[in-house]
């Protein structure tokens, strides 16, 4: 069925026809305005009687779907700056470590007997070599620090480079490292190089989704992490012997950032958080805020986490 636009007015007609209680108009077309009904709309499942009958609950109010949609923003602003701490030390380790071992000019850091010799990797050994050249040539004249290298040494140190790369291509950048390089990084943040394959691009998931502010309050990522000690220790229910909180929703992002990053911007953030969740819990009236942690799979003693080690 064809979707067509629809004025301001005729938004709230279809809000309040599902039952949706809207208790000063002005207010709402002032937040649909500057929002998008789209977006707004996104929030909505919580607040529904049920999948097969989209009305939504006795009770439900606008203001409650604007204060989850407002929530949602403040974790997305929360979990981005700490995204980007970790990105910058992920960069800045792998281009120590690389800088270190093999040189700091790109012929000598970007040699391909740097990497893996796995033969099954070669051509993505290849394809992503020749992706970092073309991202030095197309961002390299935008940054200072890179022009400034180019045009007064002739080359570009790796860890000047790794500013004008992506968090995607330096987590990919990992995967092709020989297995010795790997687990030099690996240890720095106390895991096994098997986990941090499967974390960098869970991390970059979510930092493209916070950067670009879609939904992430309930989002799941494709990739599951393994069980940690976290889950244990926190005793995360089980259905049918698999634990249903901490694999691949936003609570496995959370047990990623406890492993890299500092102990005190994960205490601050987890603060943050908590502090969000407080707020919005005062302003729900027609569901709990257990409603909402289940939906983000947070188990409901998930700030005894920063007090283990």
């Amino acid at each position: 069925m064809e979707k067509i636009f629809k004025t301001l007015d005729e938004q709230i007609f279809i809000l309040k026809s599902k039952n949706l209680i809207i208790d000063d108009e002005e207010y709402v077309k002032s937040v649909l305005l500057r929002e998008n009904y789209f977006f707004i709309n996104g929030y909505r499942y919580l607040f529904m009687k049920s999948l097969n009958d989209r009305t939504f609950i006795n009770g439900a109010n606008f203001r409650e779907l604007y204060a989850l949609f407002y929530f949602d923003r403040q974790l997305r602003n929360i979990l981005f700056k700490n995204i980007l701490i970790v990105e910058n030390n992920i960069k800045s380790i792998i281009s120590y470590e690389l800088s270190r071992k093999y040189g700091f000019k790109e012929k000598k850091y970007l040699n391909p007997s740097n990497f893996t010799n796995d033969p099954k990797k070669n051509r993505q050994v290849n394809d992503l070599l020749k992706k970092i050249k073309r991202q030095i040539n197309i961002n390299g004249g935008q940054h200072t620090a890179t022009k400034h290298y180019q045009s007064n040494y002739g080359y570009i140190p790796l860890w000047i480079v790794v500013k004008v790369l992506s968090f995607g291509i330096v987590g990919e950048l990992y995967t092709i490292l020989k297995h010795e390089d790997q687990e030099e990084i690996a240890k720095i943040f106390d895991v096994d190089v098997e986990n941090l394959l499967i974390y960098l691009p869970i991390i970059a998931n979510y930092r493209n989704l916070c950067a670009h502010e879609d939904i992430c309050y309930e989002h799941k990522t494709q990739k599951e992490i393994p069980i940690t000690k976290y889950h244990e220790l926190l005793n995360i229910p089980k259905m049918n012997g698999e634990y249903i909180y901490g694999i691949n929703d936003l609570f496995s992002l959370i047990i990623i950032l406890k492993y890299v990053l500092r102990e005190d911007d994960f205490h601050m953030m987890l603060k943050e958080i908590s502090y969000e969740l407080d707020y919005l819990a005062g302003r729900l009236h027609s569901i709990n805020i257990d409603k909402v942690l289940d939906r983000m799979g947070f188990p409901k003693n998930y700030k005894e986490i920063v007090r283990m080690d």
